[in-house]
């Protein structure tokens, strides 16, 4: 594909991320229909991350055209990885540019003897690694136990949601599998520990207010072994660690943590009568790595909540 489709594609995607910060989709019909023209390939896909824009717009558009536009071309380009092969494509061409060359290549047999050995390294290679992005790790080996593979479907399908794993075209039934091989490796058995471990991963990775986990995961910047062990202040989104950084400044600025009243806050929202002025508290409820539960006593109604 040439260089005029991906910088087409680049300045499409500028101008929808631009769109989505500031909630405003006025013309974004117009670049999905520009972009509906442009033969789009696996390659163009992961380099543009396009996928990403449009389902931003998609998500922040209110236009039923242009939701629906939307979604038939992120359909359209999920194709792209059920093709054979297709997570290779990518990841031979970069294997080709970035090979060196050595003056001995420059004769016809030298080129004959290494388009041969090219050829057969390429085979190897879609035999052995079937995705780019995870090719680093070892595969999971394959299990018979009927717990084990219904955990890896349910954290293949957290890692599938949203549509991120489209642009970035990940391997997510492999993604899943290895995850929890590491997590059976650690117990040894589907005990009640290894359920809770699985749960805990698919709940943060299926949270739709913490897409940068997921996205961390699908493009390999956590590992499969990582992602395994994460604790739960690790997982949680950049909202809710923000939340608690805030929480703990203002308990020690108050040194109240350990007085009976709790401590004044305008941090939260009251369910009842959405009022700010609270009072909570923070006690030591499970194991010492977990994070502490906050209980929260709303001023103006009596109401009382956890937030976790």
């Amino acid at each position: 594909m040439g260089k005029k489709e991906e910088e087409d594609i680049i300045r499409i995607a500028k101008k929808m991320d631009k769109m989505a910060q500031k909630k405003n989709g006025a013309g974004a019909l117009d670049l999905l229909k520009e972009l509906r023209t442009v033969p789009m390939t696996l390659e163009l896909l992961q380099s543009t991350r396009i996928g990403m824009s449009v389902n931003a717009i998609r998500k922040q558009s209110t236009d039923e055209e242009v939701t629906s536009l939307a979604k038939s071309l992120i359909k359209s380009w999920k194709k792209l990885l059920d093709e054979p092969g297709g997570g290779d494509k990518a990841d031979e061409k970069r294997k080709e540019q970035t090979t060196p060359v050595s003056p001995s290549q420059g004769s016809p047999e030298a080129k004959e003897e290494s388009s041969s050995s090219n050829s057969s390294n390429k085979s190897e290679s879609a035999d052995v690694t079937p995705n780019t992005l995870i090719n680093t790790f070892p595969r999971a080996p394959s299990t018979s136990d009927s717990i084990r593979l219904k955990c890896r479907e349910m954290l293949s399908n957290a890692l599938q949601t949203g549509d991120d794993y489209i642009a970035i075209g990940a391997d997510c039934d492999e993604l899943g599998a290895q995850i929890e091989e590491c997590i059976f490796q650690e117990f040894k058995n589907t005990d009640m520990k290894y359920k809770n471990r699985v749960r805990s991963r698919i709940s943060n990775l299926k949270d739709m207010k913490n897409p940068n986990l997921r996205r961390t995961v699908l493009c390999g910047s956590v590992t499969p072994e990582r992602m395994a062990k994460m604790t739960a202040e690790e997982m949680a989104s950049d909202e809710l660690k923000e939340m608690r950084k805030n929480l703990t400044k203002e308990a020690v600025r108050d040194h109240q943590m350990a007085t009976t009243g709790g401590t004044q806050t305008d941090l939260f929202t009251c369910g009842k009568c959405k009022g700010k002025s609270c009072t909570y508290t923070q006690v030591q409820t499970r194991s010492a790595d977990e994070p502490m539960t906050t209980f929260v006593f709303c001023n103006q109604c009596g109401n009382r909540w956890k937030f976790c």
